[in-house]
This record gives structure tokens, C-alpha cells and sequence, in this order.
């Protein structure tokens, strides 16, 4: 039977699940990134400046912010444990749930070798469930 893990995530918590047998499944790794859920002003002491420009009055700088930048940072660190695990042969299949912005930042940095193991997605937010309430909806959508 292939090893089964599922990432269920959002911005500010991650966390590795492993199947384990039925109606098991093991925490294999917990992340946390308290940056998730502050904003700009929160992570930033200088505020940017509104600027008048070539986007109209008052508009805001086309640029990633400090919240969104910190998100992006914790999507690429998931990503780079499921990579090295996956060279270490730690799991074969792999599903993931996460709300959507978030579920697209994963998907956007799994290298192509992850990708491939991607067996399903999910863009629902269950990162604060515990086990048992995962399997429960891994169960009711089919799987």
C-alpha cells in the first residue's frame, strides 16, 4: 500500500498528516507561522506611502506586502519539506487541503517530481481540525 500523506494548511498553520492504517492517521510534522495572520502595518515599521502615480490617485504600489510576502515564505518552506521527503521516499501519494490563495501558493512552488504525487486537492480551510475530523471529510468527499 503506497504511504499517504495530507497536508491540510492555511497561512498561519501547517501540518503533515500520515495515514496510518484505517481510520488512523499520524502527525508526521506541525508548522507554524504566527506572521500569517498579522498585517502590513503589523510586520512593517515604515509603512509604504500612498503614491500618485501611473495607477490613478491614491493608488498603492504594485508590489507584494510584507503579510503576503511572509505567507509566500511559509508556502516555500512546506514545499521544501515535502520535496526533501519526497527524495527520501517518505510517502508516495499525497492530498492537500487548504483555502484557496493559500492552496495556489502551495501548488505554485511544489516542484515537478511533488506535483506528480499530488493525488487530490482540496480548497477547504481544515487546518485546525484535529485527525480525526480530516479523515472524516477525506472520507465524505470519497476517498
Amino acid at each position: 500500500m503506497a504511504t499517504t500523506w495530507i497536508v491540510s494548511g492555511d497561512s498561519s498553520r501547517a501540518r503533515i498528516l500520515q495515514v496510518t492504517g484505517r481510520d488512523r492517521l499520524a502527525e508526521v510534522q506541525d508548522f507554524t507561522n504566527p506572521k500569517g495572520r498579522m498585517d502590513d502595518r503589523e510586520l512593517t515599521t515604515d509603512a509604504h506611502p500612498r503614491m500618485r502615480g501611473t495607477n490613478g490617485p491614491g493608488s498603492d504600489r504594485q508590489e507584494t506586502g510584507a503579510a503576503e510576502h511572509e505567507v509566500e515564505l511559509f508556502a516555500k518552506q512546506i514545499d521544501r519539506f515535502l520535496e526533501k521527503a519526497r527524495t527520501e521516499h517518505r510517502y508516495e501519494r499525497l492530498f492537500m487541503l487548504a483555502p484557496p490563495k493559500f492552496l495556489g501558493l502551495l501548488r505554485k512552488n511544489l516542484g515537478k517530481d511533488v506535483e506528480k504525487l499530488v493525488h487530490e486537492d482540496f480548497d477547504q480551510d481544515l487546518s485546525w481540525f484535529d485527525a480525526r475530523q480530516i479523515d472524516r471529510f477525506l472520507r465524505t468527499t470519497g476517498e
